[in-house]
């Protein structure tokens, strides 16, 4: 059975909740040695799965809808490090200013590093050119962001919301399936089993061995 069948599959045994439930893709692994292989890999979706929040340091203030604050070059110096961490915790990246990075590293590169939250020019979260269109950029590229990290031999990734389009899921899930497996040390060798759920639906099997 293959993904776009599966979720057919899936949505046909679906009971709908009161809200907008995750599809979760799910790897299990074989011949996989935790300690030896683990590795961790950066995945740009083909569709976001989820509204992110950012905070900025910029030369000046930027209007955009997902940005929760901003700091500009003129409040880096006044800027309340206790302020900071808390609004830290409110976003899920930081973007910044090229130009400014090594005043926020000198300032402030404590605070986001312990909590994760340094802007990361491998991520897309420093920006060269600051305008309207560049921060735009820069937060539809985040959105569609995932952090995984193989180190069990069961992968679970959430692949977007029950409201979107299958032809929208199904790009997200090939194209996740594709990089992990890529990512494996014997490839889809490494595969024991992929399968599909809803938050609280059954689980659909894509691909299994042959005993199961």
């Amino acid at each position: 059975m293959e993904f776009k069948e599966a979720l057919k599959s899936l949505r046909e045994k679906t009971e709908k909740r009161g809200f907008d439930q995750t599809l979760d893709l799910i790897l299990n692994l074989k011949d996989f040695d935790i300690k030896r292989d683990a590795t961790s890999i950066l995945l740009t979706l083909p569709n976001p799965i989820k509204k992110i929040k950012i905070g900025a340091f910029l030369e000046s203030s930027v209007k955009q809808d997902s940005v929760e604050f901003i700091i500009t070059r003129n409040q880096i110096d006044s800027i309340d490090l206790k302020e900071l961490k808390k609004l830290t915790k409110k976003v899920d990246f930081i973007i910044a200013n090229a130009k400014l990075m090594p005043l926020i590293a000198s300032k402030f590169g404590k605070i986001l590093g312990s909590v994760g939250k340094m802007p990361d020019p491998k991520i897309g979260c420093v920006i060269m050119q600051e305008n309207t269109e560049s921060v735009k950029s820069a937060i539809q590229k985040l959105s569609n962001l995932i952090k995984v990290k193989i180190k069990e031999p069961s992968i679970k990734l959430a692949m977007g919301k029950e409201s979107m389009p299958d032809d929208k899921l199904v790009q997200n899930i090939d194209y996740t399936y594709k990089m992990i497996t890529n990512s494996l040390p014997q490839k889809e060798m490494n595969i024991k089993n992929v399968t599909l759920k809803f938050t609280m639906s059954p689980v659909i099997k894509i691909r299994k061995e042959k005993n199961e």
